[in-house]
């Protein structure tokens, strides 16, 4: 079966977001210092300061399988997208969907890292010359909050602050939208923490909610704020599932509001329903 040009722009924009095409190179010894013990931390930090005055990068090589790079198992160095072909794909199945079906309503990701899952929104909505739906990006754009094991208690050892890989500026992220040329007016960043900025964000109806807060705290307050905004016949996605924070919000609040659409799996840790 011959692909349309839409299918093969898709299909391209999946593998340039997961960096299947290529093999990974090496990443500067900088980016994972930060977790390395102080007395490592402090000498590699030392001898790559050196080399670089020599115009020489300290780096270390990271083995991904292919088969972990398709499942979204790793963090990867140069992907604009952790979350895998699957999860893509699955973005890309969705919002195909409701724009076939005509269900009312942007598009929002809360918590974007690099904005790859966003970007695959905006993809989907260009090759189908699609101009009045908006692409939401939440994010607080320095990583995740710390833990608040008080109000949530699910939250309890929580260490993701601590990620400094996690932390990606609003400027890289906007810079990655620009290089697929899909930074415009249908691309709007919501910068600040979730409990901030999404009861005021100017959202009337979502088509597509997509979930990538890791914890108890970040899941629960988008379930809160935007959930009700979901047009019947739309999709909540949610990245996290595995983990046991995010895990527990979504069955609290799907508990909480009789909601019985089935929770469908995406691959190892990411599920979707679909609003009735």
């Amino acid at each position: 079966m011959v692909k349309t040009p839409e299918q093969l722009y898709l299909d391209l924009m999946i593998k340039t977001l997961t960096f299947s095409l290529w093999p990974e190179p090496p990443i500067p010894i900088e980016v994972y210092n930060y977790h390395r013990k102080p007395y490592r931390r402090v000498i590699l930090q030392s001898l790559a300061k050196l080399l670089g005055r020599y115009g020489i990068t300290l780096s270390q090589t990271f083995k991904f399988s292919e088969n972990e790079r398709h499942q979204g198992e790793i963090w990867p160095g140069y992907a604009d997208s952790m979350i895998g072909v699957k999860r893509l794909q699955n973005i890309r199945e969705c919002v195909e969907t409701v724009l076939s079906q005509n269900v009312e309503g942007d598009f929002i990701e809360t918590g974007v890292w690099r904005g790859g899952a966003c970007i695959m929104m905006r993809a989907v909505l260009a090759a189908y010359n699609i101009k009045d739906r908006i692409v939401y990006a939440a994010d607080s754009f320095q990583g995740l909050p710390e833990p608040d094991p008080g109000k949530y208690p699910a939250e309890k050892g929580n260490d993701f602050h601590f990620h400094e890989v996690l932390a990606v500026s609003r400027e890289q992220v906007e810079k990655n939208f620009l290089k697929y040329g899909l930074l415009d007016a249908q691309v709007v960043l919501l910068e600040g923490w979730f409990k901030d900025t999404l009861p005021v964000a100017p959202i009337e109806k979502l088509a597509l909610m997509r979930l990538d807060g890791d914890m108890y705290g970040s899941t629960m307050e988008a379930l809160v704020a935007l959930y009700p905004k979901l047009s019947p016949g739309g999709f909540c996605i949610i990245d996290d599932y595995a983990l046991e924070g995010c895990r527990k919000a979504v069955e609290d609040y799907r508990e909480s509001y009789q909601i019985k659409s089935p929770l469908i799996e995406i691959d190892w840790t990411g599920r979707y329903w679909k609003k009735e």
